[in-house]
């Protein structure tokens, strides 16, 4: 068990390193950066935003003398954000997950990996927990951005609802990364190991609408599989034990279906 710890610490540290030293992870970071901050902003500020929507209410209610109901802006601020960065995970975890196999396939390591005596596991949750913790690195500043905007509420927002809002959205990301790496390990493009999770991403997430079409006890079924679903149950504060597990089940999905792929390769190359 520590033989295979320390391999994953290892696979881990160097999966890690290796973004901080890619000039295209600094481009993943720079636009997934600059679209994040454009939502914050609009979503408070902009035309449409909460803030200009509440004082236009607040204004109007006093003009005519209609009680104005409260409304919970930094509930409605943290649920609208965090829905907005949802959907730009769908355009920017593809390119982030490409290179986790590809890349070693294209430069004729993955070969060397597949032969040595670290196993297929330890390599795809090392793999996996780096680009994860890379991808924790990306929202960090924006979680200081969104406590800095909602510090002054009153009263404040209860913390499990921002908590668990994001820890939902680590959970949708370490999911579609997770399958992003078995797609990876498959080919050694990174072109198309993005499309190929871009489209397994899309189906994950509107699987919910092709259940309603379905209806019924199928139609129920196929849709606890929606990752769009279970992703707004946790953004708008609400603890859903069983969308942990089916976050979790994608993530063991991805791992094991990764494992499986090298396993494959070491056999053909035996």
């Amino acid at each position: 068990m520590g033989i295979v710890l320390s391999n994953i610490i290892a696979i881990y540290r160097r999966e890690l390193q290796s973004y901080f030293v890619s000039p295209l992870a600094y481009a993943i970071a720079g636009v997934f950066w600059f679209i994040a901050g454009l939502f914050l902003v609009m979503i408070l500020l902009g035309p449409d935003g909460i803030l200009p929507a509440v004082a236009l209410i607040d204004s109007q209610g006093k003009q005519f003398g209609v009680p104005v109901p409260p409304i919970d802006v930094p509930y409605e601020f943290i649920r609208a954000f965090l829905d907005r960065m949802g959907w730009l995970l769908l355009f920017i975890l593809p390119i982030l997950s490409m290179g986790l196999y590809a890349e070693e396939r294209k430069r004729g390591t993955l070969e060397l990996l597949a032969t040595s005596p670290v196993t297929n596991w330890a390599v795809a949750v090392g793999k996996l927990l780096g680009v994860v913790t890379f991808f924790i690195t990306l929202i960090l500043p924006l979680m200081v951005f969104e406590a800095i905007a909602i510090s002054s509420s009153n009263p404040p927002i209860p913390p499990t609802i921002p908590l668990l809002g994001h820890l939902g959205l680590i959970l949708l990301a370490s999911a579609i990364l997770s399958l992003g790496m078995f797609i990876s390990s498959l080919t050694d493009s990174t072109l198309l190991s993005a499309v190929f999770t871009f489209a397994v991403v899309i189906l994950l997430l509107f699987i919910d609408l092709i259940a309603r079409n379905i209806g019924g006890p199928i139609g129920e079924i196929v849709g606890h599989f929606s990752l769009l679903k279970h992703y707004n149950t946790l953004i708008q504060g609400i603890f859903d034990s069983s969308a942990l597990v089916l976050f979790s089940s994608y993530i063991f999905l991805g791992i094991f279906l990764t494992a499986q792929s090298i396993d494959a390769l070491r056999f053909q190359r035996q």
